[in-house]
């Protein structure tokens, strides 16, 4: 221990004494007369002193607000990743920024409308919900940043300043390259967005919108050509470049550009008194997106994993859509009705693609086109501990979109104890890339519009959060029309690794069951803890189409302490990972999608992760030794088929807080 402290001292010693205090002095810069010597009493240090680090807030998409936070815990672990959140439920590929495998399904967050498609590619595209507003009293900066594998680095970087009280804006850009391990896997991306949040000072109108520009490519090799060169344990291939792939001319990309405002007028506002927190007030809204996504795949050559006859090379894949969205809302609020609100939306889509596919089964056009109108209400009340919220919408013209209606009610029994449940019914279209897809490839070409029915899905949840017993939550979902790619290739074909070129989108007409029931529970004693994550699920259907682990766990040991006079604070511990063998998901690089396959079994194995994080004032420190067991054990470990997980890797980093 002793040695760790003084490798710890070495590495942020300059940090614990060249930081500046946490958070500075306000400015008076309103006035060039002489400043007044300070006072206890004086308004200026009163007005210095009430600034803390909860006075930097943080607004999501569902307007909830969060103070930022600085502290170092064992969540901030779990998040300190390429996406940024828990990956809990994931299963990463080889080299950082490829795709991830699902280890578990959730059912009741599905979006209105269908999606582009290549869903394996778009982990790390944010999205509208994953968007956050500012609101600071002096300027805030964030800067994150991680080693990859091999050549390359992980930074993001978040600034977030104000220019009065009452318009904040933040700029930000995450930026990442990763060579990889294996041959011909680099990977690469580029998140920009830039924000703006503004209220008048009575409140009476406010705005907030973001731009996003997004780039995410990676290499494509196919995975491994033969096995036994991985799970051999022969010395020459340890060298994990030397590993055969299948090829090593494919690239796939998306590109993404949005556009997004929503701003709120403020008809009347009418309070009984000065103490009337909710006053009966009306509200007229309109929110605004547009977005521009392309997915591209290019192959210099042809080869046979996608078939052997293709239309032209090289290959040149691209499926473009372009959306606009558009809603007018009225929300009523008072103390006796709550917040009731009515809406009416209009999205416009345009999917297609470069030219119309004529063969002698049929004409596969190249366009997908339309206008989708919905109507829709929202409804939130709060019953002192008891908060009931609701949301319905309903497709009155189109054929892409059905309905949804998401009802919760949370219940807190305590300060330490809250019930939660909620019920969810949706109804719509597969993505566009199940619908209709062309390709240079003869055997990626398909038109489903006709063919495929609207997926319906009903789930009710309901959970149990408290401090003494942990946080549970179980979910049951019925699916019907579920859509979902599988190979048909022969044995002689998968024999020939030709399996990928066979992929086709199917949709099960017999209802699907899933039930999952997660938990998590820390016990602490002194400075030590350990952290228990559990995911329980189970598929009841007629066809092996929903492929997930039984049974998915993580279990964190570790200790923390202060150390160097309190100036710093350690956390230091060992994380184990393990999910269930199944029929785990292949991987189609053409299409950015995984695929079910049910002719063999992979996980069982453990992940081991030994860790030393640190807390400098506004600084963490992350020293991870990733899957150290992987030294030692059995070569086995596959994040998909032909798709091994990532050896033994030692990585570091930091997020970085500081203020102006």
């Amino acid at each position: 221990m002793r040695f760790l402290y003084l490798f710890l001292l070495f590495l942020v010693g300059p940090s614990i004494f060249a930081q500046q205090d946490s958070l500075p002095p306000i400015k008076n810069t309103d006035s060039i007369a002489p400043p007044k010597p300070k006072t206890l009493n004086s308004k200026e240090e009163k007005k210095v002193d009430s600034i803390s680090i909860l006075d930097y807030k943080i607004i999501s998409y569902a307007r909830d607000t969060t103070s930022l936070d600085t502290t170092l815990t064992i969540k901030k672990e779990y998040k300190y990743n390429y996406l940024r959140k828990d990956d809990f439920e994931l299963m990463p590929f080889a080299n950082i920024g490829q795709p991830y495998n699902a280890l578990g399904r959730i059912f009741s967050n599905n979006s209105f409308y269908p999606q582009l498609g290549a869903l394996a590619k778009h982990c790390n595209y944010m999205e509208v919900e994953d968007i956050a507003y500012y609101n600071v009293p002096t300027p805030m900066t964030e800067l994150m940043f991680k080693t990859t594998l091999e050549q390359g680095q992980l930074l993001d970087a978040l600034l977030a300043f104000n220019i009065n009280k009452r318009f904040n804006a933040s700029i930000a850009y995450k930026g990442f390259r990763s060579t990889g391990k294996y041959l011909f896997s680099q990977t690469q991306s580029g998140n920009f967005r830039t924000t703006v949040n503004y209220a008048t000072k009575d409140n009476v109108y406010n705005l907030r919108g973001h731009i996003t520009m997004q780039d995410i490519e990676a290499e494509e090799n196919g995975g491994l050509e033969n096995r036994s060169q991985f799970e051999g344990g022969t010395p020459d291939f340890q060298d994990r470049f030397r590993i055969d792939v299948l090829y090593t001319n494919a690239n796939n990309r998306v590109l993404g550009r949005r556009y997004y405002l929503d701003h709120q007028l403020r008809l009347f506002n009418i309070k009984k008194d000065s103490l009337d927190n909710n006053p009966t007030s009306l509200l007229i809204g309109h929110e605004f997106n547009y977005e521009s996504k392309l997915y591209q795949f290019t192959q210099t050559e042809q080869t046979d994993a996608f078939g052997q006859n293709p239309f032209s090379v090289p290959i040149d894949d691209r499926a473009r859509l372009k959306t606009m969205f558009n809603k007018v809302s009225a929300e009523f609020s008072n103390n006796i009705l709550g917040n009731l609100t009515g809406s009416l939306s209009l999205y416009n889509y345009n999917y297609f693609f470069n030219s119309i596919l004529v063969t002698d089964s049929g004409t596969i056009p190249n366009q997908l086109q339309g206008e989708e109108i919905a109507v829709g209400g929202e409804y939130f009340k709060s019953f002192g501990p008891l908060k009931l919220r609701g949301d319905i919408n309903y497709n009155i013209s189109g054929v892409l979109g059905g309905n949804s209606f998401n009802a919760s009610v949370d219940y807190e029994l305590n300060e330490h104890n809250l019930l939660f449940g909620s019920i969810n019914v949706s109804s719509r279209m597969p993505n566009f890339n199940y619908l209709l897809y062309q390709s240079d490839y003869e055997n990626f070409n398909w038109q489903n519009v006709d063919n495929f029915e609207k997926q319906q899905i009903q789930s009710i949840s309901f959970g149990f959060d408290s401090n003494l017993f942990g946080k549970i939550q179980a979910e049951y979902s019925a699916i019907d029309n579920l859509a979902y790619f599988e190979s048909i290739a022969t044995q002689e074909q998968f024999d020939n690794n030709q399996e990928t070129a066979f992929v086709r989108p199917f949709q099960e007409s017999s209802t699907i069951n899933h039930l999952r029931v997660k938990y998590f529970k820390e016990f602490k004693w002194r400075g030590w803890a350990l952290a228990n994550t559990i995911l329980y699920q189970d598929v009841t259907q007629d066809e092996q189409i929903l492929n997930v682990p039984q049974v998915v766990t993580r279990n964190t040991l570790y200790f923390s302490t202060d150390a160097f006079k309190k100036a710093m604070f350690l956390q230091t511990g060992v994380t184990l990972k393990y999910f269930t063998s199944y029929n785990m998901n292949a991987y189609n690089p053409l299409l950015g999608e995984f695929y079910i396959q049910n002719r063999e079994e992979f996980g069982g194995f453990p992940m081991l992760d030994f860790f030393i994080n640190a807390k400098v004032r506004q600084t963490r420190i992350y020293l991870k030794a990733e899957h150290f067991n992987s030294s030692f054990s059995e070569p086995n470990f596959y994040a998909a088929p032909n798709y091994p997980y990532r050896d033994f890797v030692i990585r570091f980093g930091l997020v970085w807080n500081f203020f102006s």
